[in-house]
């Protein structure tokens, strides 16, 4: 018991120590996660015997498939198959090829050159989603597209577990000194448990499947009584337990019919995807994700057996250079192929270049089936946990090559703008998609400037036409007729762009109106001083109607609520006007006396207009 408490206690000071300090250097969490596992194992051999403790901690990268899951909808997965089936299929199948040519060049047997194809094609869900998140990168095409394709890697490791046995050397029924004929049977379970052990290949596929649909079905018609079941009990805890034996029950699941627990997890978890208790699971199971995760990392980190890598350290490091320049080559081009350019080209082939988690999977299968020998299985172990502790270095110099690279010597040029218009319209996002639509509807002519080309193709196709470019760019505005146009929208994503954007269209025609779209009451002062005319908040609308259907279920008629809704609308806008004045650039809001003491007092004003205005209503109604 002591000897379990001591080897906790170096676990989670190791983590506490450095992780925050490699998060302050830049170096992010999984590369301080990694840095603590080596120092507390071949560093200072504070902590052994590693491969147990890394079993249970894969659960950390099961839980973060299955609350991926939960984020992705089956409708969603459709959305992207393009991207799942081209991109991701590619990168695939071209990396496992590429690896198994050169691994048979070098003298191997094809199993297992195909064996080394399969683990090296796979990259590391666990470091790049973890990173991408941090970096806020999730979000660029260059994160939307690796994440593609860590999908596609995820879901490609079922096929491959079914392919690793047939690649494995034949083995021969032999007598026993008793008499009795010993035949061959399939591994079992590391739990020593197996639903496939002993069957023939087809019934394998058959029990295989009867598992993936089993999860379907009871996802789809179990899961929401269930729910509805630990709901009636009113004890919050029970919801974790609910979470904790789905995730856990699935994977031991997989482990029966030989498949990786993550891919049957994530499938539960976008079958849930659509379950009202989505919310609930997720909150749930994040805190044990993140704490397993993180001792997934240092348990790599402690296992890297440095006396195997001194022997051979230049092979070795050559092996995981090669690899990631084959495999960086590979992404490179599927880039080029699938239109992403400069620093989303750049993102997409170095964070996925490396060899992943499940290779560990993969490798630790392909031994029980004799497809490689002990010695090479080591190798590629090594090889794979020093390109994911490369990682982080990789997400390093895309840093340092993103502050260097002209994304707009690869960008498209801006497109010719052909026709002028009394309305400009510039952002054609969500916020000015309507705007457009209601504009265009009731019968005025817009022109639409977007810098997304993406959006501006989108649009295209349902016959909105808009043009590609910058709209803070002074010729693209003139281009556009700013000289003649009655009102200009400022509509666009990013608040800096758009103040700049109402700034200059002020100072060139300060009679133009100027609709804005706002940010947040910071972003409001900010387009108040730039001359903007009228300033839309883009949550403030929906925010006050969902206000607005509060009131009217605890007890207010609808009239009741109407009137509500306008008066603090109305006082709202004033109090805005107001404390624009008072607002001051360089301090903030919190820190400047003279707009905490009026914002303050106008709040008391708004509860005795909201009361005044209820209570005439009422009286109007007697």
């Amino acid at each position: 018991m002591e000897s379990a408490l001591f080897q906790a206690s170096i676990y989670l000071a190791a983590a506490v120590i450095a992780v925050p300090i490699a998060t302050r250097l830049g170096l992010g969490s999984v590369l301080g996660y990694l840095l603590a596992g080596i120092i507390i194992g071949p560093g200072l051999h504070l902590v052994s015997h590693t491969d147990d403790l890394r079993h249970f901690a894969e659960f950390g990268v099961v839980m973060m498939l299955f609350i991926i899951g939960l984020e992705l909808e089956p409708r969603a997965l459709w959305d992207m198959r393009h991207r799942l089936i081209g991109l991701g299929g590619l990168q695939v199948l071209l990396t496992m090829a590429a690896i198994t040519i050169v691994v048979i060049g070098l003298g191997t047997a094809w199993a297992t050159a195909v064996a080394a194809g399969m683990v090296f094609a796979l990259s590391s869900t666990a470091i790049v989603l973890q990173t991408l998140s941090e970096k806020g990168l999730m979000q660029t095409p260059g994160g939307r597209s690796a994440f593609s394709v860590l999908l596609t890697q995820d879901i490609a490791v079922i096929p491959m577990l079914i392919l690793l046995p047939l690649l494995g050397a034949p083995m021969i029924a032999m007598i026993r000194t008793d008499g009795a004929i010993e035949r061959p049977v399939h591994a079992v379970s590391e739990h020593g448990m197996s639903l496939v052990a002993g069957l023939p290949g087809w019934a394998v596929a058959l029990v295989t499947l009867g598992a993936v649909a089993l999860i379907i079905v009871a996802g789809i018609y179990g899961a929401r009584p269930l729910f509805r079941f630990i709901n009636a009990s009113r004890l919050p805890e029970m919801f974790t337990a609910v979470a904790l034996l789905i995730v856990v029950g699935i994977a031991f699941l997989m482990g029966l019919v030989g498949l990786s627990p993550a891919l049957g997890t994530f499938l539960a978890g976008v079958v849930l995807a659509n379950s009202e208790f989505r919310h609930q699971l997720e909150s749930d199971i994040e805190p044990f994700k993140g704490l397993l995760l993180g001792l997934f990392f240092i348990t790599v980190g402690a296992g890297l057996n440095f006396g195997d890598f001194l022997r051979e350290p230049f092979l070795l490091l050559g092996i995981t250079l090669g690899l990631i320049l084959v495999k960086g080559a590979i992404l490179y081009l599927l880039g080029g192929l699938f239109d992403l350019h400069g620093r989303d080209r750049m993102l997409f082939t170095l964070s996925l270049a490396q060899a992943g988690e499940f290779g560990f999977v993969l490798i630790s299968f392909a031994l029980q089936q004799n497809v490689m020998t002990e010695a090479f299985g080591q190798r590629l172990l090594m090889v794979v946990a020093l390109s994911m502790l490369i990682t982080p270095a990789l997400f390093i110099l895309y840093d340092k090559l993103s502050a260097k690279l002209d994304d707009t010597a690869e960008a498209r040029p801006d497109d010719k703008i052909d026709r002028e218009g009394p309305i400009i319209l510039a952002g054609i996002g969500r916020f000015g998609q309507i705007v457009n639509r209601l504009v265009q509807s009731s019968g005025f002519k817009t022109v639409v400037i977007d810098h997304d080309m993406q959006t501006i193709e989108l649009m295209r196709k349902f016959g909105v036409k808009g043009f590609f470019g910058d709209p803070t760019r002074p010729e693209l505005l003139h281009a556009a007729g700013i000289s003649k146009a009655k009102v200009l929208v400022a509509a666009l994503d990013d608040p800096k762009a758009t103040t700049k954007l109402v700034r200059f269209a002020k100072r060139i025609r300060p009679e133009i109106f100027v609709i804005a779209r706002a940010r947040d009451r910071t972003h409001v002062y900010e387009l108040y001083q730039a001359g903007a005319d009228k300033i839309v908040r883009e949550l403030f609308d929906s925010s006050l109607r969902a206000g607005r259907y509060v009131l009217e279920e605890v007890g207010l008629t609808e009239y009741e609520a109407a009137i509500a809704e306008e008066t603090f609308y109305h006082h709202d806008r004033e109090t805005m006007r107001e404390l624009a004045t008072l607002w001051d650039p360089t301090v903030p809001p919190a820190q400047n006396p003279a707009y905490v003491k009026r914002a303050r007092e106008l709040e008391k004003d708004l509860e005795t207009a909201l009361f005044s205005a209820l209570e005439a209503q009422r009286d109007d109604v007697a």
